[in-house]
């Protein structure tokens, strides 16, 4: 016989302040995923684990005591202050000057808009120091060293760090560049524009070949670019993996999980037998297909 025993993240400890006494309240799937989309996006934006904890408990109900969110979140108590003085120097949080003292949450709208305007300052001093750190590190004495080519790999993770990569490749392509996009990949590509920018290469003199699965899907999105060179794979390429090659000489090979619906990471490399084993996958699809 089975003991049906309930997830821990299923369970939400709250403290009331009327009896006096903690009480855990069940929750369902839907607001927990919610608030992993809200704690993932607070991490993004610069606050540790346990400082997201602290500034979404009391957010989420009112105003306590140090002592309470370390008991509650079972943080040590020293943390806890230190993650509360933190919170409030970044205008998080505020103290209410009553004994004992106790904490309040800043609006989650507002809080939200201090830590993108803090990251966007941060971004700014950067983009400043930019040239002039290029310029010390130019300045430095060059080492006598031999320039040889290297055959390397570099694993992306991320959305932006694959989206830049990709990028990179269609702004150093010359001669021709050579896309396969599953229709998986098809719609992400198209609205972080890489579609558009593969559509402007084109008119450079680069020779761009796009290549995808047919299905009403990617009919939908083709249609949209005017790309001259384009075509659809009636063979059995549902597991092919979207790549992009440029000039024979850089390879960016997407990697999938869950079967093609969860893009992870993607794999950049200028290994040459690599490359060359995709070139001929690539080009004997393009000449079987209409």
């Amino acid at each position: 016989m089975e003991l049906s025993v309930e997830k821990p993240e299923s369970i939400v400890k709250l403290y009331d302040e009327n009896s006096g006494l903690w009480r855990f309240v069940k929750t369902d799937k839907g607001p927990a995923k919610s608030m992993e989309t809200i704690e993932k996006a607070l991490r993004g934006l610069g606050l540790s684990k346990n400082e997201v904890k602290v500034y979404v408990y009391l957010a989420r109900t009112g105003e306590h005591k140090a002592s309470e969110i370390s008991e509650a979140l079972s943080l040590h108590r020293t943390e806890t202050y230190r993650i509360l003085r933190d919170l409030e120097k970044r205008g998080l949080i505020s103290s209410v000057f009553e004994k004992p003292l106790k904490f309040i949450a800043t609006p989650f709208e507002k809080a939200l808009d201090i830590l993108i305007e803090t990251k966007r300052m941060k971004l700014n001093l950067l983009e400043k120091k930019r040239q002039n750190l290029v310029n010390i590190w130019l300045s430095l004495p060059k080492p006598e060293v031999e320039l040889e080519r290297k055959e390397v790999f570099q694993i992306l993770e991320g959305e932006e760090q694959i989206s830049l990569k990709a990028d990179e490749i269609l702004g150093k392509a010359e001669k021709e560049i050579l896309v396969f996009i599953s229709e998986n990949d098809i719609a992400n590509f198209y609205h972080s524009g890489f579609l558009d920018r593969l559509e402007k290469t084109s008119k450079k003199g680069v020779t761009v070949q796009l290549l995808t699965n047919y299905s009403p899907k990617t009919c939908f999105f083709i249609e949209k670019i005017k790309l001259k060179k384009t075509k659809y794979s009636r063979l059995n390429s549902d597991e092919l993996p979207t790549f992009i090659m440029a000039d024979n000489e850089q390879l960016l090979l997407l990697i999938r999980k869950e079967n093609g619906k969860k893009k992870v990471a993607a794999l950049w490399t200028n290994y040459d037998a690599f490359i060359k084993a995709l070139k001929i996958l690539f080009t004997e699809l393009w000449n079987n297909d209409a």
